[in-house]
């Protein structure tokens, strides 16, 4: 029998419930390593979640493994700059480059005009950060809201990037 493939989608509201429960599972770390079990994405209800994937000003992909939801990404977008943040995927696949295809499809998600993408991480979330620095994202700026400081990473689309998502199987669009 083989494995499924990773196929990588957007999300809409039939899978709401299931996103909310991917969200939580994969941000208990995240929760673990700042010691506050109260931030956003563990403590979003599921009429907040549904009312982001109705807002036109937001994209969520996912990434399934056959029928089972096993990451997303939400990304919201402001003029010509999209901005990434909810990377999550499923504990027990990660560190497998779920994250990484679904990072990498995003540009063929974006609408037309779209020509920068930042994103935001824990400034202590060291894989985090490796990541997106190895995928072209580079530091611009920290912010702290509460007791948690956040890093901005900031990338500059090119060609390069739609290659990168048609790869990763988003349908590129110019």
């Amino acid at each position: 029998m083989n494995a499924p493939e990773l196929r990588i989608d957007l999300v809409d509201d039939s899978v709401a419930g299931e996103l909310l429960t991917v969200r939580r599972a994969a941000f208990v770390s995240e929760a673990q390593l700042y010691d506050d079990p109260h931030i956003p994405p563990l403590t979003q209800t599921l009429d907040e979640l549904r009312a982001d994937l109705a807002d036109s000003s937001v994209v969520t992909v996912g990434a399934w493994l056959g029928p089972r939801l096993v990451g997303s990404l939400r990304v919201a977008i402001e003029g010509p700059k999209a901005t990434l943040g909810r990377l999550a995927v499923v504990p027990d696949l990660q560190g497998q480059g779920i994250g990484t295809q679904m990072l990498l499809a995003v540009p063929g998600y974006l609408p037309p005009g779209i020509s920068e993408v930042w994103v935001f991480t824990g400034k202590d979330s060291v894989a985090n950060l490796a990541m997106y620095g190895k995928h072209g994202f580079e530091h611009e700026f920290d912010q702290t809201t509460g007791d948690l400081t956040y890093a901005y990473l900031r990338k500059i689309l090119g060609d390069e990037a739609l290659g990168e998502a048609a790869e990763a199987g988003a349908p590129v669009t110019e």
